[in-house]
């Protein structure tokens, strides 16, 4: 089961970009007793999201709506997240 952390950041994700597809992966378990690590995880995630929002924009420009949309979670509970962010074309 899928927990808080990453339930929220599906949710907020979901509702701004209306994605084709979307994948919130927890891999806080690789980074255990590393920086930004906590006790019961959900501080490491990979995102894999496809969404016709991203037509037109560069790789950086992606990136920052995700962290733009994330910007709450990033300063708090996400210590690292990994994005991959395309359309449904590419």
């Amino acid at each position: 089961m899928a927990g808080e952390v990453a339930n929220l950041i599906h949710d907020k994700l979901s509702g701004a970009l209306s994605p084709n597809a979307l994948e919130v992966i927890d891999e806080s378990h690789l980074h255990e007793g590393h920086a930004g690590a906590r006790p019961g995880g959900q501080s490491h995630f990979r995102v894999k999201i496809v969404a016709q929002a991203f037509e037109g924009k560069t790789l950086l420009q992606r990136h920052r709506m995700v962290n733009e949309i994330l910007a709450e979670e990033l300063a708090g509970p996400i210590h690292a997240l990994a994005i991959s962010a395309s359309t449904p074309e590419t």
